[in-house]
């Protein structure tokens, strides 16, 4: 296990709309970070994507289950993300299973999340949820 990996989920999970300056302490100038709905490039743009994030949730809380340790710099976190947005599923809670993939030297310079956009955003909207949740179920 390593134990720059513990270190930060724990700053991590520490995060919220009032300490995003944190995020210096955790990434490299020259951060990469993409998810399935973003791409985005430097800290400066990181902070900025966080700010935007935090100012449109509620409640946004991350858990995480398991520091997997690949390689000197690279490892995986496991997580559970739970949070409350006032137009997605009447505004209450909403968890979704994921999964980071990080690159590190001091900081971490590269950050891939892995999780089901239609779990996190499109099974929630009003119209489209239903034809998502429909297509699922169609699928499985």
């Amino acid at each position: 296990m390593s134990d720059f990996l513990r270190q930060f989920a724990q700053s991590f999970a520490r995060l919220d709309k009032h300490n995003l300056h944190l995020l210096d302490s955790l990434y490299s100038q020259d951060i990469s970070f993409t998810d399935p709905l973003h791409q985005v490039h430097g800290i400066s743009a990181l902070q900025a994507y966080f700010a935007e994030l935090y100012s449109n949730v509620e409640q946004l809380r991350f858990d995480f289950h398991a520091f997997d340790h690949v390689a000197d710099g690279e490892g995986y976190l496991r997580w559970t993300m739970s949070f409350c947005h006032p137009r997605l599923a009447g505004g209450r809670q909403i968890q979704v299973e994921g999964c980071s993939h990080l690159l590190w030297h001091d900081k971490v310079y590269r950050h891939r999340d892995y999780f089901d956009a239609g779990a996190l955003l499109y099974e929630h909207l009003p119209v489209l949820g239903r034809l998502v949740r429909w297509l699922k179920g169609r699928m499985a």
